[in-house]
């Protein structure tokens, strides 16, 4: 973690790279390392939550394939890989969740055509369960914009673990 003053310090590139794995979208990156250097850490936020608004589907497509399915542990030693597996690491599924959420993720994949993305950090696999099966009655265009909104609070989770007031 470094700080905010560092984080407006960085060249470009190390910023880039710093924060890339909170959202590989290259707009969005851009879009908070061009906007430095930020006075205060609610700016950098406040930015981060606007940056690249409206996600572009190709924007959303690159965005979900850094993401395993919810309930399922992301493996591989990237930065994205082990934040999520951090994030998940609080979902103690039991074997009925654990075969809900799979049957909900292929359900969801049927639909939609892509995984299901939630932020877990801070949920329980129950609210999540609830919220995938809730979600599955979406048209595709709710869901894009829930999606989208989804992508920006695991953005902000990560952003707030890697730069600190």
């Amino acid at each position: 973690m470094i700080t905010l003053h560092q984080f407006n310090q960085l060249d470009a590139g190390t910023a880039d790279r710093l924060i890339r794995p909170c959202l590989d979208v290259d707009r969005w990156v851009s879009g908070v390392v061009d906007g430095r250097p930020y006075p205060s850490a609610d700016q950098l936020f406040a930015a981060a939550r606007e940056a690249a608004d409206p996600f572009t589907a190709a924007e959303l497509e690159q965005a979900l394939s850094h993401h395993p399915r919810i309930g399922e542990k992301a493996s591989g030693d990237t930065t994205e890989a082990g934040l999520s597996r951090s994030e998940q690491a609080g979902l103690g599924v039991d074997d009925d969740v654990r075969a809900r959420l799979a049957e909900g993720n292929h359900a969801y994949e049927r639909r939609f055509g892509r995984i299901f993305l939630i932020r877990a950090a801070g949920r329980s696999s129950e609210e999540i369960l609830d919220q995938l099966e809730a979600r599955l009655q979406n048209d595709p265009d709710t869901e894009d914009q829930v999606v989208a909104d989804q992508l920006r609070q695991i953005a902000l989770v990560r952003l707030a673990g890697v730069v600190s007031p």
